[in-house]
């Protein structure tokens, strides 16, 4: 045995690629409703750490590349709608810091009952939220070691007791009244519709306010494009294409359901799915590009990853997107060219965008600000990267810089980060976890961490469904308050819903920022 742990010492890279093979075995058993996905790489890295301190030694650097790796592409792809929502989860934020300012005061009191000193309470707070506020703490405590055994301690707890909270949320249903409808929830639906009245299709309900797309026009045995300023006769037949509601409100306006199912005439008019890999059109808006003017079509829904979205002039396109374009039959290689329609195009990494966002994102987290009361505050190498990918996956492109990355891409970088990160975070904490889990001190940690968390979860959650909000949302919003990549993961593993990365951004942010603070004021006290 010792020969094996002298060479995983000394091989630090087949030791983490051990632990994250072991840890996908042990994230694909399921534990009643559980399954810890990503997360099976920390509880594999603590029990393979605890079995050499040596194997967790000297991981720091290989930890910090994989959360820039994550921290950084969660931003870019939260960072498409963060702003959009923003009037929709600005309540949700104000819960989350009183949420966590009562976790600190729980932490503290009940700490203080069961004996724990404010390094303990500092450490745990720290790791059951699971933040890069550790730093602080460890700074605030002039590095006491029972910091960092409140840390090792509860890191553990939080991801089990955050999932199974997760578990009975994110899959609820329960009123959403000041929730936006999930994109990947509604669906689409193509209806073919008969006009039974003279309209137009601007004045068809839905269509000015793009609810509503229409593509294909028959009129007298003719198929043709529908255009916006065409006038709809009795007799004339569209396609209307839209979530399900909307495009049943547009029915009822226009006329009744066809018996004939326009798309399948594909003579004169047809219609392809052109994967987006055009560098001239990545990080634009839909509306900004001459769809019309170059093709002669219309695009009626772009696809991203396993979302379908209706198709609408504020849409920013994105490396990898598939755009359903409408085109006479005679053009549809021209609208291939248009929109690049390459694989290996898009299969490209830019380099250049990737590794200067998340430079910038380092230089962020590093910047030091001092505050009242000796206080000092930094994001750190995960939120500085977050944030900086929040505002870069916001602006999309800057010159011929273009930000965002392919779907595929970017969930490939932020898995492989995610593992990395649990497993050396597994493999450091372990020595300090099995030393102390099994005693009075352990077990108070475990409940003080516990009580804490659930505290405040339960305030966030029945804030959110106060407002309002989805489950999906609040589910995703507590993801960000935890602070845990798996628990996104988790989430994100039980409902396709776009709503989680969003709150799971917001969150986040903000989450960092407030308990760096707050461990601060705990280590003092």
């Amino acid at each position: 045995m010792s020969i094996v742990l002298d060479f995983l010492a000394a091989h630090q890279l087949v030791t983490i690629l051990v632990v994250l093979a072991l840890g996908a075995l042990l994230g694909q058993i399921k534990f009643g409703p559980l399954r810890f996905g990503a997360a099976g790489a920390l509880f594999m890295g603590l029990v393979v750490g605890a079995l050499d301190p040596r194997l967790g030694q000297n991981l720091a650097s290989i930890k910090a590349l994989g959360v820039v790796l994550f921290c950084y592409t969660v931003g870019l792809a939260a960072g498409s709608t963060f702003i959009s929502d923003l009037k929709r989860q600005w309540s949700l934020m104000v819960a989350g810091v009183v949420g966590l300012a009562a976790m600190a005061a729980a932490a503290l009191g009940l700490g203080h009952l069961l004996g724990l000193t404010p390094a303990h309470v500092a450490g745990l707070y720290a790791g059951v939220l699971t933040s890069p506020a550790i730093d602080a703490a460890t700074s605030a405590t002039n590095g006491a070691g029972d910091t960092l055994v409140g840390y090792a301690i509860s890191y553990p707890v939080g991801v089990v007791v955050a999932m199974i909270m997760v578990s009975f949320v994110a899959t609820k249903k329960w009123p959403a009244t000041k929730d936006n409808t999930s994109m990947a929830e509604a669906g689409l639906t193509a209806v073919s519709t008969v006009v039974d009245r003279e309209t137009s299709i601007r004045a068809t309900p839905g269509f000015t306010a793009d609810q509503i797309r229409m593509s294909y026009l028959l009129r007298e045995g003719e198929m043709q494009l529908a255009t916006p300023d065409d006038d709809l006769h009795v007799g004339d037949q569209v396609l209307v294409v839209g979530n399900p509601d909307d495009v049943a409100r547009a029915v009822e306006h226009l006329g009744h359901r066809s018996k004939k199912r326009l798309t399948d005439d594909r003579n004169t008019v047809d219609f392809r799915r052109f994967l987006v890999s055009n560098p001239s059109l990545i990080g634009r808006r839909l509306g900004d590009i001459d769809v019309r003017g170059r093709t002669n079509g219309k695009v009626t829904r772009v696809r991203r990853a396993d979302l379908d979205m209706l198709a609408n002039d504020d849409i920013i396109l994105q490396p990898g997107d598939r755009v359903l374009c409408v085109v006479p039959a005679n053009r549809l290689s021209d609208a291939a060219d248009f929109f690049g329609d390459s694989e290996a195009r898009v299969s490209q990494v830019d380099t250049l965008s990737l590794g200067l966002g998340a430079a910038m994102g380092l230089v962020l987290g590093a910047i030091l600000v001092a505050l009242p009361g000796g206080l000092k505050f930094e994001l750190g190498a995960a939120a500085g990267p977050l944030v900086m990918g929040m505002i870069l996956g916001a602006v999309h492109r800057t010159g011929p810089l273009r930000w965002d990355l392919p779907h595929a891409t970017n969930n490939i970088l932020r898995q492989l980060g995610l593992m990395i990160f649990l497993a050396c975070v597994g493999l450091a904490s372990g020595p300090s976890f099995t030393s102390q889990a099994i005693s009075w001190t352990g077990l108070w940690i475990v409940v003080v961490s516990t009580v804490a968390l659930i505290l405040g979860g339960l305030i966030l959650l029945v804030a959110a469904r106060r407002m309002g909000l989805s489950a999906q949302r609040a589910a995703g919003g507590f993801a960000g308050f935890v602070g845990q990549p798996a628990i996104l993961g988790y989430a994100n593993s039980l409902a396709n819903d776009e709503r989680i990365e969003s709150a799971y951004g917001a969150l986040f942010a903000l989450g960092t920022v407030v308990k760096i603070l707050l461990v601060q004021v705990i280590a003092l006290l």
